[in-house]
């Protein structure tokens, strides 16, 4: 695993964000979203924009516990028939978040929901909530979805790391990855040492980068066995190619969820 660096993260931020407000300029705000399909395009913007700001509260007051989101300030957002009010308010609340994010530091202890105790944490979630779903938005606007290969490499990393997390706490989702003797392979055709081995053991599963043989390869341009990955694009896409026990993909994607 290889982090970004805290100012990367923060950099990134406020880069994913432009580019998630960019696919929804001009947009149907009350479109149904694919992937999200509780969301409209307006209700997932307001989902980015409200964790950015929930985050930022947790780190702004140095919280010890989780914050109630109703005490988190300026949390509504605009409607969806306020366009250029809510591009207004992402825009700020991840400008909000950053500047926090870099006065606090990365080892600044706060409260998160994982292990990982610190400010540096919810720099790196965030980046990571907002790219996926930038992905919903891109796919729902008609716009193509492309991520530094830094950036996206460490979005699956990360995710890989909540899924280990998730299993590790007890939590009932992922208790079905488990079952020795099987394995995964995640193969991005397009960048150097962009692969993954999942092991499934008896008592859970276990991953590590790698290039090895497997019970199933999923191949493919980074960013699309990231979407795949991540339940954004399904296993059948022409952009990827699946070898071996597809079943053991599905099995996989329908149960690595937190």
């Amino acid at each position: 695993m290889t982090l970004l660096g805290h100012d990367r993260y923060c950099d990134e931020l406020l880069r994913q964000t432009g580019l998630l407000r960019s696919a929804l300029t001009g947009t149907d705000l009350t479109a149904t979203v694919p992937t999200c399909p509780d969301w409209s395009l307006g209700e997932l913007a307001r989902h980015v924009g409200r964790a950015q700001r929930w985050a930022e509260a947790i780190v702004r007051t140095k919280a010890t516990e989780a914050v109630p989101p109703d005490q988190v300030p300026d949390s509504e957002g605009a409607p969806d028939d306020a366009p250029a009010a809510l591009d207004t308010w992402l825009e700020a609340g991840a400008a909000r978040l950053a500047a926090t994010l870099r006065e606090a530091g990365p080892d600044a202890a706060v409260w998160t929901w994982a292990a990982d105790r610190r400010a540096g944490f919810w720099a790196r979630r965030m980046v990571h909530e907002t790219a996926v779903h930038r992905a919903d938005a891109a796919l729902t606007a008609g716009v193509p979805f492309e991520v530094e290969p830094e950036v996206a490499a460490d979005t699956i990393d990360e995710w890989l790391e909540i899924l280990a997390f998730a299993q590790a706490s007890g939590d009932k989702d992922v208790a079905d990855l488990r079952g020795a003797g099987r394995s995964i392979h995640l193969h991005a055709t397009d960048a150097a040492d962009a692969e993954w081995l999942i092991e499934f053991g008896d008592d859970g599963f276990s991953w590590r980068r790698g290039h090895e043989k497997a019970t199933v390869a999923l191949r493919g341009p980074l960013v699309d066995v990231l979407q795949v990955f991540y339940r954004r694009l399904p296993a059948t896409s022409d952009r990827v190619e699946v070898l071996g026990d597809r079943e053991l993909l599905d099995f996989w994607l329908e149960r690595a969820s937190f």
